[in-house]
């Protein structure tokens, strides 16, 4: 039997909450996690129209990208669209679980990565790394060092920078983690040597994690012009259409995104060369910004993250075989172009 909290600790190994942004809602949103798992659906927003076709597919589990609910509700009365997804969940005994800005942050199976293949990009990193590693200084009887670095391993929590002599049968320890494994860590010291954590010293690292953070940058095969590279755009999202700043007179190579709100990354985008930046919802004085150096293609945020849904429904997939994963049928998009 699978159930619901199985699947989300695979999805949470993938995409931890700890990288959510501060203001993000990702996590179980409706539903107990206890139960046992007969379907799920994924789509990007979870909609009435999704919430129904779980019904009609059997299908107690949703995992959306978007959170139905990013603050706390103080009624539940039916009045907006939110709560009457919330009921209708409820009623239907359908668990929501929103994979969010935790997805969007990271480079492996994350929403930029998605993008980043639609567009053939190569040589893809994270645009803006966040600073995710940390450090923690312990003292420790010298003879738990070899248990140390065996329980490390075998808790995937973090690794042995240094080690220095401190006192006869001591040794200070400084370790470098994860910041989403932190607990692992505590748990590991809190069965080996729980008196260490007293005196632990924890610090966050100077130096980004390669793996996590916004945005992700790359380079084209070869290089386009400018109107045949927002020609490639447009067909490889499926946009209806892109909003743009002027064609450049060079070509395009090196290429930023970001799917869904990105224009925060336009500066990051510019400072390390990019000739054009995808990503969606720019304001109109934020196009000036682009101040002929960079090519801006805004193409939607729907549009930009919808391959989202195939994204999830893989991850699912490839490790739960006993029950089914579908991709929702319905475009929840609320902008519709003429």
């Amino acid at each position: 039997m699978t159930t619901i909290q199985d699947v989300i600790r695979h999805l949470e190994a993938i995409a931890p909450p700890a990288y959510q942004e501060d203001y993000d809602n990702a996590g179980l949103i409706t539903g107990d996690p206890a139960d046992e798992v007969h379907g799920a659906l994924t789509c990007l927003d979870a909609t009435e129209q999704v919430i129904r076709e779980a019904v009609r597919r059997g299908c107690n589990l949703i995992v959306a990208h978007h959170p139905i609910v990013f603050k706390g509700l103080k009624k539940l009365t039916g009045t907006t669209y939110v709560e009457r997804v919330v009921i209708e969940a409820i009623r239907q005994k359908i668990a929501i679980y929103a994979i969010h800005t935790n997805l969007d942050n990271m480079y492996l199976d994350g929403v930029n990565g998605e993008i980043a293949a639609r567009l053939g990009l190569i040589h893809t990193r994270i645009l803006m790394p966040r600073p995710e590693w940390q450090t923690a200084r312990l003292t420790l009887p010298s003879s738990l060092e070899p248990t140390l670095r065996v329980q490390l391993l075998s808790y995937d929590a973090g690794e042995l920078l240094h080690i220095l002599p401190a006192g006869e049968n001591t040794i200070v320890c400084e370790l470098r983690f994860d910041r989403a494994r932190q607990n692992a860590l505590r748990q590991l010291l809190q069965a080996l040597a729980p008196e260490s954590l007293d005196a632990a010293v924890w610090q966050t690292a100077t130096n980004p994690h390669p793996g996590i953070g916004a945005g992700l940058i790359g380079e084209l095969p070869e290089p386009l012009p400018g109107a045949q590279f927002l020609q490639l755009v447009k067909s490889s999202m499926h946009a209806s259409c892109v909003r743009h700043t002027a064609l450049p007179e060079k070509s395009v190579k090196k290429v930023a995104l970001c799917g869904g709100s990105g224009s925060f990354l336009l500066a990051p985008a510019m400072a390390q060369g990019a000739d054009a930046y995808v990503s969606a919802d720019f304001k109109y004085h934020e196009f000036f910004d682009a101040d002929g150096k960079i090519l801006i293609a805004d193409i939607g945020h729907y549009e930009s993250e919808q391959f989202t849904v195939q994204l999830l429904q893989k991850i699912i997939s490839r490790k739960f075989t006993n029950f089914a994963a579908y991709c929702t049928e319905a475009s929840t998009n609320p902008v519709y172009y003429l």
